[in-house]
């Protein structure tokens, strides 16, 4: 595979594909990327398209390698610890994006390949949240219709919301139980039953996989459908050690393919989009004009301003774009930095030498959790396994084990050379950064589907257009 994606296999390349093998081969997990491979084989095959690669995965070479994902983690500069971290062993997790209109016969494939008594979806349980308990229990109560919509609409609608948080904060809402006694009964009981499951429902993409039948495993449920899923949600079926693969329905998939049929009936080639270049200059030219309606992930008003003040000249800025139009990257203004840097308005500066190979494709700016990886590694003396153990804890504001690891960052630091006070402010800077900063892999992905999405629009406008219509009619 690697012969296949590289022109010259380096020494790097080579140590690189031999520690991958030895990590998958230690935690035993061969049997699950050759799955992976084998239904992507089977989709391809079929003529069915299938996603660049979604999630960490796309930090693997392995998974470059024998055809899993399409993004070279070399040239993107993708940690593979990112995806499996040899120091914290968890299940890989690699979702796969498949045509949205054909995404069922890759399943359906899988259900022949490996049996259908051992494959299954899995169930899902909807829940009676704030709003809707009020409105159940109305029902039964005999409430009129707009009586009970008064009553729910008392709760604000906020994330997160409860009726004792309501009951709490909300002025209406308080009052309820005094306007009777039934209303008292109608809060009584809601107050009971939020929260408790009120219907079933299928997980989206997630599939299971068991080597034998799946009832020696796990209880079965059959809807009134007729569709059979397992008894237990996701998190129960992967605390059992059931395996879960993700077939996820991508409509931008359907719409590519559709553009390249209809490219193929006006011109008599037919492309495939992996052969739609990423450094071709009209594209570029569209981009920095900002002209990205039904452009993936680029199309929302404030995506084609940001898209206007980049100014794309390279494939990275998209990547960074996908990283940047994000609520935290934009509350802290780095989008802002970036651009100003990009342009020469602003000065690039690194706080220590060592940084600036790390920092320099996004221009001193933090972006990436991979970056935080490599700082530490470079710095602090970490494994990329150690240092993606403490991008994880800062992510999730783990405070015991960012101190542990702190001591363990200074130590490495003034042992290798580096300044104390320095690498303190380095530390703390991570820290802030680390919680805005994104995952690198997926976005490379997003920016190589935008980049195809952008080159189609600038090349082949009308079967463009006309995909996406036909798609959504």
């Amino acid at each position: 595979g690697l012969t296949r994606r590289y022109e010259t296999i380096t020494p790097e390349l080579e140590a690189r594909l031999e520690y991958e093998l030895g990590v998958i081969r230690q935690t035993r997990y061969a049997g699950y990327f050759l799955i992976v491979w084998d239904f992507i084989d089977a989709a391809r095959r079929m003529g069915i398209p299938v996603g660049p690669g979604r999630g960490s995965a796309a930090g693997s070479l392995v998974c470059y390698a024998i055809g899993i994902t399409d993004i070279d983690p070399i040239r993107h500069q993708l940690l593979f610890e990112r995806f499996l971290n040899p120091d914290r062993i968890s299940m890989p997790d690699i979702d796969v994006d498949f045509c949205y209109e054909k995404r069922g016969q890759v399943i359906e494939y899988v259900a022949r390949k490996y049996g259908r008594e051992n494959v299954s979806q899995i169930i899902t349980f909807g829940t009676m949240a704030a709003r809707a308990v009020l409105k159940d229990v109305a029902r039964v109560l005999e409430f009129p219709f707009a009586e009970s919509n008064r009553i729910s609409s008392l709760v604000p609608e906020e994330i997160g919301m409860t009726l004792q948080k309501a009951l709490d904060e909300a002025p209406g809402f308080k009052e309820l139980g005094r306007e009777s006694e039934l209303h008292a009964k109608l809060l009584q009981n809601a107050l009971v039953l939020e929260g408790l499951n009120r219907n079933t429902g299928i997980l989206a993409a997630g599939v299971l996989i068991t080597p034998s039948p799946l009832i020696e495993h796990a209880p079965l449920y059959k809807s009134t459908k007729g569709d059979i899923t397992v008894q237990f949600d996701m998190k129960m079926s992967e605390a059992l050690g059931l395996l879960k693969m993700d077939f996820l329905g991508l409509r931008t998939l359907t719409v590519i393919n559709k553009a390249l049929d209809l490219i193929a009936e006006t011109t008599g080639e037919r492309l495939t989009a992996e052969e739609i270049p990423t450094d071709d200059e009209t594209t570029y030219q569209l981009l920095q004009e900002g002209r990205t309606v039904g452009v993936f992930q680029l199309e929302s008003s404030g995506m084609q301003e940001l898209v206007r003040k980049m100014a794309h000249t390279r494939y990275d800025d998209i990547t960074a774009i996908c990283a940047l139009y994000r609520p935290g990257p934009l509350g802290a203004d780095m989008d802002k930095v970036y651009v100003e840097c990009k342009h020469g308005r602003k000065k690039v500066e690194y706080k220590d030498p060592a940084l600036e190979p790390i920092l320099k494709d996004t221009y001193g700016v933090i972006l990436y959790q991979e970056q935080v990886m490599k700082i530490a590694s470079e710095m602090g003396g970490f494994t990329l396994g150690q240092a993606d153990t403490l991008r994880k804890a800062m992510g999730k504001k783990k405070h015991d084990i960012m101190a542990e690891l702190k001591v363990q960052f200074l130590d490495g630091a003034k042992e290798k050379g580096f300044d104390p006070r320095g690498a303190r402010e380095i530390y703390e800077e991570m820290e802030v950064f680390a919680q805005y900063g994104c995952n690198k892999s997926p976005r490379a992905a997003c920016a190589l589907m935008a980049m195809q999405s952008a080159w189609r629009t600038a090349h082949h406008a009308g079967e463009f257009m006309a995909a996406p219509m036909s798609t959504l009619m």
